[in-house]
């Protein structure tokens, strides 16, 4: 995992036009999304040996990732971060982000991480540091097969999309989450490190997978 320092981003949400600063506090995050191999394995699903061990998981929902998170957690001796997973629509869980445990990144560290002291839209240029639409074949890639960002990420941009911790918009779509990144199926517009997507918890879909973060302590 990468070592992530301390800084400050501001959110935009493009449909309602609300800009906000959020404060990241220094944390680890993967530095690539996580990989079929290593979810199956950490999933009791044996090894995956074939081609597409090194492909990252696709077609978990956001209550799968946060479970496996727990999973993944105790299997290592930390503390989980998550508690309430039992409830599909995810309304009662909660996060421990002082827990030892791996779990999701906030939105806000995920952009934070994304552009890696950047203000531009994406970290380099696409099709360098991206699978999508005109490069993908319609299909996921190995992860680390583009350039990294300045902060040594792979794939922060394009390939599959990443769920975050974050509600999208509570008022307006209930319990819907955050995912963010951009997809090998997408255009230009969506890989962006700013761009927001969002679904159901119990969504799940070939591009959308996951990294995983956790605390300094």
């Amino acid at each position: 995992m990468v070592t992530i320092p301390a800084g400050d981003i501001v959110l935009h949400d493009e449909k309602s036009r609300r800009s906000w600063r959020v404060g990241v506090q220094p944390f680890l995050l993967s530095r690539f999304a996580m990989t079929r191999a290593g979810f199956g394995v950490a999933s009791d699903g044996g090894d995956v040996a074939d081609d597409s061990a090194f492909l990252p998981i696709t077609d978990v929902s956001w209550n799968d990732a946060v479970a496996f998170c727990n999973r993944l957690s105790v299997q290592e001796g930390l503390t989980p971060c998550y508690g309430g997973i039992s409830d599909p629509e995810a309304h009662g869980v909660t996060v421990d982000v002082d827990a030892t445990g791996y779990r999701l990144p906030t939105e806000a560290e995920w952009e934070h991480a994304c552009r890696a002291g950047s203000n531009d839209v994406r970290y380099g240029e696409l099709s360098a540091i991206a699978w999508y639409r005109d490069n993908a074949g319609d299909t996921v890639h190995v992860v680390g097969g583009k350039q990294p960002n300045a902060w040594g990420l792979f794939d922060m941009i394009g390939n599959v999309w990443e769920w975050c911790w974050d509600i999208y918009d509570p008022t307006i779509y209930g319990g819907y989450r955050v995912f963010r990144g951009g997809g090998f199926a997408d255009r230009p517009h969506a890989c962006r490190a700013s761009c927001r997507r969002k679904s159901h918890p119990t969504f799940r879909v070939e591009d959308v997978g996951f990294r995983l973060a956790r605390t300094i302590r």
